[in-house]
């Protein structure tokens, strides 16, 4: 299977580098605009192809593409790709607007061709496993030391995660939101979201918040219920490492092994294990799941900023 790594950042290297480059089932080829730094990487992982020009990389050939260039290059090169027939897997955002997402969205089901957004937390072992868990109330932090950014850029690149998991945790659709934000000197400082869905027994809600002058780099996940037995149950995951189980007044907590991989932790090769098992089986994937969560990120901002 040949398949193309499109932009080399931190996250591509450390996270998506590894997990492409030891599948035997692989053929990797990597582009970045940058010529020096995509054959330096190339020569230390030992990757034959390595391209700064996306046309030459089409030309070579491939079966599928992950992109993880900037989000601003993002609407081109998969409108590039999409229309080339080529199966792609974005990391999020898919587009720093819903507009954009969407015309991506349509492109790749009016071609019928595969289109993925990397949300890696629906795919995280810790976090996918709470989908099974009873959640009449979803807690979500996700913080960050001193990272102060225009709204659209925290929410979009970052807070989209918090926004995406509270939608794969709800167990009844969004009917109503709530946002409340800080912003000084046009930097959002923190965000809140607060979700509700359905209704009488079936009512739950999903709260997430981002404070991006936490001090702290800091990822917790509360999931909690009345489990089949009639008992409080409290699911708490620190990280994506640590988890927290209370239930009856006892509490139990378990951590990832101490070898087991990042990409393993943070559900990222369970995504390309997704995306590429169902190229090979044949199915198409779409984005239009995904796209929600984009159209609820722009809500997000447009109040952020209607409030500001």
């Amino acid at each position: 299977m040949r398949v193309a790594m499109i932009g080399l950042g931190d996250i591509a290297r450390k996270a998506y580098l590894p997990v492409l480059a030891a599948r035997g089932d692989v053929t990797l080829s990597l582009m970045s605009r940058d010529a020096d730094k995509v054959h330096a990487i190339a020569a230390d992982w030992r990757v034959a192809h390595a391209h700064s020009d996306l046309d030459a990389l089409l030309r070579d050939g491939l079966d599928a593409a992950f992109v993880h260039a900037a989000t601003a290059a993002h609407e081109e090169l998969v409108t590039r790709l999409l229309t080339a027939g080529i199966p792609t897997y974005v990391d999020k955002p898919l587009a720093d607007t819903a507009a954009a997402a969407e015309r991506l969205v349509d492109l790749a089901e009016a071609r019928g061709v595969s289109l993925m957004v990397g949300f890696n937390r629906r795919h995280a072992p810790a976090y996918a496993a709470l989908a099974a868990a009873p959640r009449d109330l979803v807690l979500m932090q996700k913080h960050r030391v001193d990272l102060a950014d225009t709204p659209r850029m925290v929410v979009f690149d970052d807070f989209i995660h918090v926004v995406d998991t509270l939608r794969f945790l709800m167990p009844a659709p969004v009917r109503d939101l709530r946002v409340d934000a800080r912003v000084r000197d046009g930097l959002l400082h923190h965000v809140v979201l607060t979700l509700a869905g359905g209704d009488g027994a079936t009512a739950c809600t999903a709260i997430g918040t981002m404070n991006r002058v936490a001090g702290v780099n800091e990822e917790v996940l509360e999931v909690s219920g009345m489990g089949r037995d009639g008992q409080a149950l409290r699911h708490r995951v620190v990280d994506m490492a640590d988890i927290h189980i209370a239930e009856a007044g006892t509490h139990t907590s378990t951590r990832r092994g101490d070898w087991t991989p990042v990409s393993d932790q943070r559900g990222i090769r369970q995504a390309v294990d997704h995306f590429l098992g169902a190229l090979r089986a044949g199915r198409v994937l779409s984005a239009r799941d995904a796209l929600e969560t984009h159209r609820l990120c722009e809500t997000v901002v447009q109040q952020v900023q209607a409030a500001a």
